[in-house]
């Protein structure tokens, strides 16, 4: 993190540990990315983290397509720390490789293979890019996902966009020798 000072467990304040502890215990598996400097405010980062909980593990939207969610997220607010942590994980849901590299790059076109794919990234990057969404892109997520998914999905775009936010101020980097994909 270049902008704030290093946080281990040790420099934290008492409120901070309990968060540090509460995170590092779950399902993340440890603390770091966007939870470094969201620490920063104990009560700001485990509200921030309770929200995340379910976004990312429990919510109804199926984990490939969060995944792809999340990448778009990543890509639109050029979150290198974001796309290094999900890349990953959406190839591992089955996301094609030329999928998640046409999204890294921010190509118009993206050679989807499955319309779920192409119906959610259509979703999320039509709503980052002009704040709102057509009735096009709502009614196919809406018939997709039925309308708690399509709420889920919109508070899943603003979720990641927060961390990403949080991400770029903070200026907190994937490790070396990691490169984007835009540059």
């Amino acid at each position: 993190m270049a902008r704030l000072a290093p946080k281990t467990r040790e420099t934290l304040d008492a409120d901070q540990q309990v968060v540090w502890d509460r995170i590092a215990s779950g399902a993340r598996g440890g603390v770091g990315g966007p939870f470094l400097p969201l620490l920063t405010s104990a009560e700001l980062c485990a509200r921030v983290e309770q929200v995340g909980i379910f976004i990312r593990y429990d919510c109804s939207v199926p984990m490939r397509l969060r995944e792809l969610a999340i990448l778009c997220v990543g890509q639109h607010w050029k979150a290198a720390y974001e796309w290094y942590a999900h890349a990953p994980i959406a190839a591992k849901q089955g996301v094609p490789e030329a999928v998640i590299a046409a999204i890294g790059s921010g190509a118009e076109s993206v050679p989807f293979d499955a319309e779920p794919d192409r119906v959610v990234a259509g979703f999320v990057r039509e709503l980052l890019r002009t704040g709102k969404v057509g009735d096009a892109a709502f009614d196919a997520a809406k018939a997709l996902l039925g309308e708690k998914g399509t709420v889920e999905l919109t508070g899943l775009a603003g979720y990641y966009s927060l961390l990403a936010m949080q991400l770029n101020v903070f200026q907190v980097a994937p490790p070396p020798p990691f490169v984007a994909p835009w540059g």
